[in-house]
């Protein structure tokens, strides 16, 4: 392990290195690589055996997992997704279901952090719960940390979503259900303990243009040099969740975080489209118009599984600028050559639709 931490940092500094002759282009013009549910710890193999063998549905997307996300950004990766749970009186997920099932399973909520109020961070209630932080904040004060250890990092994005889907099963948990308040909570937090200063927010594009989708269709995005130390986050989020965020904020006026709007509305700037093969055409269009794109180069290990590297070909042509990934490192779940990343292993890189 320790072995492995210093080649991380190593082939880390060499790649800040290399990135310097990217300072000139604005960040819609380069392309980077991320992580999928960067947070995410293993199931138990015992607790994921019987789910599965007990399961009508396939749940074989769920065997993945991640290192700890300060690797990973040693690694050279500059996407990030998490998902939170709302928990405002504490305690709500602190006993899974998962763990009635199945006898003997390592630790869990050592430090009883569940019990706390505040934003959790986890894949699925009872069944996908173990995660490197059960806080978000904890995520965030890493996050500051290690951006103080590297301060001319190139711009991290931060995908997220606000989960509170019910599993309607007999002793599952009922996720709290995300209201306008519970989102000025989470920009609290972020501004809180990772500080509003290392943030480029939806104001900083807009400047003096009418909306924020005017500015983003006039390139006004920041040069990399000048955006270096500093973190993106968008909510992932549409229909009624992504209604309450923007309402009473036009253009996202107030707001610290993107959101995945619509193209055509005042607030859209960064979105999210996860099939490039589907919409590789779609995905060029926007991104040659302005916008910043999220896809993904695979989904539910269907790719790793198979060797198939046509999605994220695709994903590459299309010029998303954010291609998300699970398996930036091979799998150790299951045998497979699938590994994603640039020439020379580099996991940013100028965007081929504008060199």
């Amino acid at each position: 392990m320790k072995l492995f931490l210093i080649a991380a940092v190593i082939v880390a500094f060499g790649f800040s290195i290399s990135t310097k002759n990217l300072d000139q282009l604005t960040i819609n013009k380069i392309q980077v690589i991320g992580s999928h549910n960067s947070y995410k710890v293993a199931i138990d193999s015992t607790l994921f055996k019987l789910i599965s063998e007990n399961n009508k549905s396939d749940l074989s997307g769920l065997e993945y997992s991640h290192p700890p996300i300060t690797t990973q950004l040693d690694l050279g990766l500059r996407n990030l997704e998490i998902d939170i749970y709302s928990d405002t009186l504490g305690g709500k997920y602190a006993e899974p279901f998962g763990l009635k099932l199945v006898k003997n399973q390592p630790p869990f909520d050592t430090e009883k952090k569940m019990r706390l109020p505040g934003f959790k961070v986890f894949h699925v209630q009872d069944i996908d719960f173990r995660s490197h932080h059960p806080l978000f904040k904890d995520y965030l004060i890493e996050l500051k940390e290690w951006s103080k250890k590297n301060p001319k990092h190139e711009p991290i994005f931060i995908t997220m979503n606000a989960k509170d889907d019910e599993i309607k099963k007999p002793g599952f948990i009922i996720p709290e259900k995300f209201v306008a308040k519970t989102f000025d909570a989470l920009e609290g937090d972020i501004k809180h303990y990772l500080g509003e200063e290392k943030l480029i927010k939806p104001a900083d594009i807009q400047g003096n243009y009418s909306t924020l989708e005017n500015a983003v269709l006039k390139s006004n995005w920041p040069k990399l040099k000048n955006a270096r130390g500093k973190f993106i986050f968008v909510l992932d989020e549409e229909g009624a969740k992504r209604n309450m965020f923007i309402e009473h904020h036009p253009s996202l006026k107030g707001r610290i975080m993107f959101v995945n709007a619509l193209p055509n509305t005042p607030e859209a700037a960064i979105l999210i489209l996860n099939d490039p093969k589907k919409n590789q055409a779609l995905i060029k269009q926007y991104v040659e118009s302005g916008y910043i794109v999220r896809t993904r180069a695979d989904a539910e290990t269907i790719q790793a599984r198979k060797n198939d590297f046509s999605q994220f070909e695709a994903a590459k042509l299309s010029g998303a600028q954010i291609i998300s990934t699970d398996y930036y490192l091979k799998s150790n779940h299951f045998v497979s050559e699938y590994r994603v990343s640039f020439e020379n292993d580099a996991f940013i890189r100028k965007n081929p639709l504008f060199y």
